[in-house]
């Protein structure tokens, strides 16, 4: 299984609206993604490891499918519906990680 994280830095003065993005974008990708998108998180960050520190990350999103080539092949052909929406919920230029998943 591979995990596709989508990072938003927690960046001073950078805006994230988490209402549209839960209620609009994200259930869009799902649509779009279709049955190869097995499962999605959407983590919202709190804090860093010291009490009262920023976070990392303002929200990351964990996207899982059965391979890489799943993930692609869902993707690809909707990648400028995907990418277009991110400008009506951050000006954060999201950062990418595919991970393969162990345990």
């Amino acid at each position: 299984m591979v995990k596709i994280s989508v990072l938003y830095a927690n960046e001073e003065g950078k805006k994230f609206d988490l209402g549209y993005y839960l209620n609009r974008h994200i259930p869009m990708v799902r649509q779009k993604l279709g049955n190869a998108c097995k499962q999605v998180a959407v983590d919202q960050g709190l804090s860093g490891g010291e009490p009262g520190s920023r976070a990392t990350y303002v929200v990351m999103c964990h996207l899982y499918f059965d391979t890489v080539e799943a993930y692609y092949t869902a993707f690809g052909p909707h990648a400028e519906a995907i990418t277009g929406d991110v400008p009506h919920y951050t000006d954060i230029e999201p950062t990418i990680q595919i991970s393969e998943v162990k345990i």
